[in-house]
């Protein structure tokens, strides 16, 4: 197996109200509504957003109640992007479960978490190396 992700799908309660969502944030997709499903370019992968019962059901497991332990994330190229992002996500309905601000580990981040309850990290790291297409690379 090749060390990469080329996807991930979020379980979401309601379609339309999800793509609106990060349609809020600025995210576009193309995908016809007839497939029931929405597929977003990002960077060299695919955020995928589908109905929580069918994603459980085709991954074959039994939906439970709370965190399900995944964070999805967003480094961005400075502190003042960060801000912005939470900015855009509060405006954009999303609740802010940790206001930005200098971290532990040295860098600058937030937590935003989306409709369906799906938490974003989103972060500045000094030592990360963003690419103009917005991947990282991680320090050698």
């Amino acid at each position: 197996m090749e060390q990469r992700i080329t996807a991930i799908t979020l379980g979401v309660d309601d379609l339309g109200r999800a793509k609106a969502f990060y349609e809020a944030l600025g995210w576009r997709s193309n995908t016809p509504p007839e497939m029931e499903v929405v597929f977003f370019q990002a960077g060299g992968m695919v955020l995928a957003l589908w109905d929580r019962e069918k994603i459980a059901e085709d991954s074959g497991i039994q939906l439970g109640t709370g965190y399900g332990g995944v964070t999805l994330a967003y480094n961005g190229r400075s502190p003042a992007e960060v801000d912005a992002v939470i900015a855009e996500a509060r405006a954009a309905g999303a609740r802010i479960s940790r206001e930005p601000g200098e971290t532990f580990w040295g860098g600058y981040a937030g937590v935003f978490v989306d409709l369906d309850g799906h938490p974003w990290e989103v972060a500045y790291n000094e030592g990360w190396v963003l690419g103009e297409d917005g991947s990282v690379t991680l320090p050698h």
